[in-house]
């Protein structure tokens, strides 16, 4: 039904309930979900930039994954302008519940997020990160 209003959505997805989409208009667009992926309940999906989420990807219960990257303003007010970048999860990646990816991070195929992490950098394939910010645990 997604589909039909925009939204790319593999077939084989499911949805545990619907997931908050923020970002404007173009956010619709801007967010591609690949096939037989898990998206539980609570998720927020902030599409100001590209999301891509590839194939059998489990997102946990509340992820956030946000694209809105402020630039440091004035002493004034020190949320400065939005930047959009994207967000890239790779293939089969574990995304567990209530971590966060920052914009411009990319976690790679096979990967897992441990619950509660923050995501800051980049993740390599095949190894579980976790903690604040999200470091290597351990290669898979």
């Amino acid at each position: 039904v997604l589909n039909a209003f925009g939204f790319s959505i593999g077939k084989g997805t499911l949805l545990a309930s619907p997931f908050a989409l923020t970002g404007g208009r173009a956010a619709r667009r801007n967010l591609t979900i690949g096939t037989k992926c898990y998206i539980n309940r609570g998720c927020l999906l902030d599409a100001l930039g590209a999301i891509h989420i590839g194939d059998e990807v489990s997102l946990g219960h509340e992820v956030l994954i946000t694209t809105a990257h402020h630039r440091t303003g004035t002493a004034e007010r020190r949320g400065g302008l939005v930047e959009p970048r994207g967000v890239r999860v790779g293939n089969g990646a574990w995304i567990a519940s209530r971590a966060a990816i920052l914009p411009g991070v990319e976690i790679g195929e096979g990967a897992i997020v441990a619950a509660g992490a923050v995501v800051t950098r980049s993740v390599p394939a095949n190894v579980l990160v976790g903690g604040v910010p999200a470091r290597i645990i351990r290669h898979l």
